[in-house]
This record gives structure tokens, sequence and C-alpha cells, in this order.
């Protein structure tokens, strides 16, 4: 049965389509996409592909949101 959560990733990230099948790998791919969502939503996104692509395309405020500076 898919949950709420995983149905976004899947949609969001196409976590089902991932080529990553072995080990821990995928549960902590999971994880890091659950972490992503979090930020997301403590930030105050509601559309998870709209944020996703504006993470895409200015990385460094990605960054910033996890505390990290490129500078």
């Amino acid at each position: 049965m898919r949950t709420p959560l995983h149905w976004r990733r899947d949609v969001t990230w196409r976590e089902d389509n991932s080529q990553i099948r072995r080990g821990n790998a995928p549960r902590v791919m999971a994880s890091l996409r659950n972490i992503a969502i979090t930020i997301l939503r403590l930030e105050g996104e509601t559309n998870l592909a709209k944020a996703t692509r504006g993470a895409r395309k200015y990385p460094h405020r990605a960054l910033k949101l996890i505390g990290l500076s490129t500078s």
C-alpha cells in the first residue's frame, strides 16, 4: 500500500524509477527525500514540484536552507 508521503516522493522525484536498488541505499534515499520534503514544508512551501524546480535553478538558496554557504 502506498502512503501519501510515498506518493509525493514518487510524483515529485520519480522514486519508483530510481536505479538505486541494493543494500540500504533505497531507504537512505527515501530518508533524504523525506528530509527535503520536511525542510520545504517548514519553510512554508505548499507546492513541492515548484519548490524543487526553484532549488534546481538556484542551488545556493537550497544550501542556505540547510545552513550551508557557497562562499
